[in-house]
């Protein structure tokens, strides 16, 4: 049977609207940290290996995720604990410039399940990458969060974005499922 990790990508401070000093908040963000969190618990309880991928600008003149800004903190509803990984990262793949890949051949991982943000950028460019690389990977789409984009005049909305990527996805790189139909599939 193919091993199991779970990724938590970018699920940081400065996307929540309710974060006081918000660089960056995403419309769905405090929705998908629910199912984040929900889906965090089960890989615990299960005993699968997470790891938290967090992404720092390069300087204080970035538009968010400051480092040593609390903005770049993982957010408290899925905060690491003792033994999970945390990647850092600086481009939005997220086994780019990072120790991802060689830990998780480590641990002989095979199949990731993804979650976090942004749709658009970290967790799409992960979830290709992670393909590319040999991965079988699992999108918790409701636990995921886009931000709304405007291009040549034409305003998009987060709804659309998300939904814009994840069709993609689900078509030729991953699984791209709700978090309730995820749960019952991680071993137990």
């Amino acid at each position: 049977m193919t091993k199991s990790a779970l990724l938590l990508i970018d699920i940081q401070n400065d996307y929540f609207p309710s974060f006081d000093g918000s660089k960056m908040p995403l419309p769905n963000m405090d929705a998908a940290v629910e199912n984040a969190a929900d889906l965090l618990a089960t890989a615990r309880d299960a005993g699968l290996k997470v790891i938290h991928v967090r992404h720092l600008m390069a300087t204080d003149a970035a538009p968010f995720f400051h480092p040593e800004s609390e903005g770049a903190e993982i957010h408290h509803r899925v905060s690491p604990k003792a033994g999970e990984g945390i990647v850092e990262k600086s481009r939005p793949n997220s086994f780019v410039g990072t120790n991802l890949e060689p830990l998780l051949r480590k641990a002989q991982i095979g199949h990731l399940v993804i979650c976090g943000a942004m749709s658009q950028m970290c967790i799409d460019a992960t979830v290709r990458g992670g393909v590319d690389l040999g991965f079988k990977v699992t999108v918790a789409q409701d636990a995921c969060a886009a931000a709304s984009v405007l291009h040549d005049d034409v305003s998009v909305p987060a709804a659309m974005v998300h939904a814009a990527i994840m069709a993609p996805l689900a078509a030729s790189y991953a699984d791209v499922r709700p978090t309730s139909e995820i749960k019952p599939t991680i071993p137990s």
